[in-house]
Order: C-alpha cells, then structure tokens, then sequence
C-alpha cells in the first residue's frame, strides 16, 4: 500500500464533488496530491482543501496523468468519455454516474454488501443508484434469516438525489411560496415545494420510471440474485437531503421474528438501529444528514403476509448514496485500513 496517492475528483463543483473533499480530512483518506477538475466554465474556481486553495481545471483526457484514483460524478456521458482515458493513465475509476454500472465486466459495488465483487484487475468501479445502495444496506442483513423472495419499495427521494441545482431550486421556490408568491415554472413541470411528484425520470411502456427500473436491475446484478422480484414507487418529496424508503421483505418461508431482524440489522455494518415505539421515535431524513450511517426502524410484521417483515430506512443520499460509498469502494480497492 502506497502512503500517498494522486486523486482526481471530476464533477468537483457539484454536490456529491464537494462531499468528496470533506471526506478526504474526515476520512484521512492518503491525498498525496488532489486535481479538481470540471467543465470549462468552472475552470479557475478554487475550493480550500487542507489549508491550500487549489484552482479547477477542466476536465480533459490529458487532465489524468499521473493520478492514481479518479472520482468521477459528473454525469454518465462525461464518464463514458473520460473514464477510458483515466484507465489509460493507469488510474481507478470510481465511477458516481450509470455509465457503466450494468456492464457485466464491471462490478457494481457496496463494499458492506458485495464488497468481494471487486478483483485486483478491476479498473473501473461502479457506485450504485444512491436508492438501492441506500435499500441494500439494510436488506442485505436480513439475508442469514431466509431466502429473499421480493422486494416492495416506496421511496421518499430528497432534493439532493438531483444536485446542487435542485436543492437551489427547492429553497428558491419554498422561499417563494412562504413569501405568497408563486415559483418561476422549471423543468420539473410541477412546483416542487410543498409538493411531491413520481421521480423526475422517463417513464417506460410498462409504466415504470427510469429510476425504478435501475433500482430494479442494481438491486439483482449487487446481491447476485438475477430473478429477485422487486416492485418500486419513486417519489420525489420537498426534502433537502436524504432518501428515505418504505420496505417490505418478503421471504420464501416464513418472516423471521422482530427480534431476530434487530438483532441482524444492530450488528449489520453501515446500519444503526433507530425503532423505539414507545417513545413513537423512528429515522428521519434529519437525523440520517451529515452522516453515513443507514438508518432502520418501523420493524415490524407484515400482517397481511406471515412472510414478510416491514421497516422504514432512511440515510445521506449525497454520502452513503453516492461520495462515501465511492471513497469506501477506495479504500478497499487500495488497502486502506480504517
């Protein structure tokens, strides 16, 4: 293991980009050297990091050599166009964006779940839509109680799941609303504050939106259970940051105990257990901000099926869903002892 690496964050002016800097100190991932690199329109923006202002550059095949970890969250297109050229410089692609993550030669990874699908070969790691990275945390636990049969999922999806510009967007138009005025119209078609709406992604013929469909396909191609059945509602609800979902697992025998599944998920790395009913305190997309924990609780029997458990999960669609999973995958790629 190298002391010291040369890092690459591409996308680093954006939401998931930022994150990555603070997880840097926090994690005291080895930074030997970091490049910030964006469009062009971001070039000469500087951003504090360790007491030095480092300056971003564009982002540009050339712009890689050198690095040895490049993380990327700047879209699928800008990854499919540079990501090849990273690998060429001989760096790891850890890649936020959907450019490659159902491409069977790479693995799609939450290193609490499948982190062994990585091999020293790999060159390019996929991190997981942040819903089913967010979902699997928690569900993957349960499997040591039984065989997994299906999935429902209805998520809570925050601002964050669309940037920095859709968080800018929510303040500007509850500010608005608060205020007795009425929002500018966007792209959403639909006022987002004090409002909720199916997740902001095409619909297919079947009637499932983009974003269901990849939850779908991630969930089966992370757990290694290709006929897994799952049906998921993606809704985009007035919340800053933090997804949050209503699950309900369904086994092939019967549900293991209320007890059983605490005591798997309190133990399960990456979850903390929030689920007193007497106290009526459950996760909250507040208490799951700022940090990377999955939070789970509503725990209980399904009383309409003797073999399904519910819960309600909760966690930092902008750490565990996209940059803290990216620098875990890292760490664990390049032997870094936390």
């Amino acid at each position: 293991m190298k002391t010291g690496y040369s890092v690459a964050v591409v996308g680093a002016t954006g939401a998931v980009g930022q994150e990555f800097l603070r997880l840097f100190v926090e994690r005291d991932f080895p930074v030997a050297s970091l490049k910030l690199l964006a469009s062009e329109r971001s070039v000469g923006k500087t951003y504090l990091f360790k007491g030095e202002d480092i300056a971003v550059e564009e982002a540009t095949p050339e712009a890689f050599e050198g690095v040895d970890v490049a993380f990327f969250s700047a879209g699928a297109s800008r990854s499919r166009a540079l990501a090849p050229a990273a690998v060429a410089a001989g760096a790891l692609v850890v890649d936020n964006s959907s450019a490659f993550r159902m491409d069977p030669a790479v693995p799609l990874v939450v290193p609490e779940v499948n982190g062994c699908a990585m091999t020293p070969e790999s060159r390019i790691v996929a991190v997981p839509n942040c819903t089913a990275i967010i979902l699997l945390v928690a569900v993957n636990p349960l499997q040591k109680l039984g065989k997994l049969d299906r999935l429902i999922v209805s998520t809570y999806q925050s601002a964050s799941g669309g940037g920095a510009a859709m968080m800018r967007l929510l303040e500007e138009e509850t500010r608005k609303v608060i205020c007795g005025e009425e929002p500018d119209p966007s792209h959403l078609g639909t006022r987002y504050a004090f409002n909720l709406f199916s997740h902001n992604t095409p619909i297919n013929e079947d009637g499932y939106n983009e974003e269901e469909v990849k939850v779908i396909a991630e969930s089966r191609k992370i757990l290694g259970l290709p006929n897994l059945k799952l049906n998921v509602t993606c809704v985009r609800v007035p919340i800053l940051r933090a997804h949050s979902e209503s699950v309900t697992v369904e086994f092939e025998g019967p549900a293991p105990s209320v007890e059983a599944v605490r005591e798997a998920l309190s133990v399960a790395p990456g979850v903390r257990v929030i689920d007193d009913r007497a106290g009526n305190r459950f996760p909250t997309p507040l208490d799951a901000s700022g940090q990377g924990d999955v939070l789970v609780g509503r725990i209980r029997q399904d009383l309409s099926n003797p073999h399904a458990i519910s819960m309600f999960i909760t966690g930092d669609q902008l750490l565990k869903g996209a940059a803290l999973n990216a620098v875990q995958i890292a760490e664990l790629a390049l032997g870094v002892r936390r």
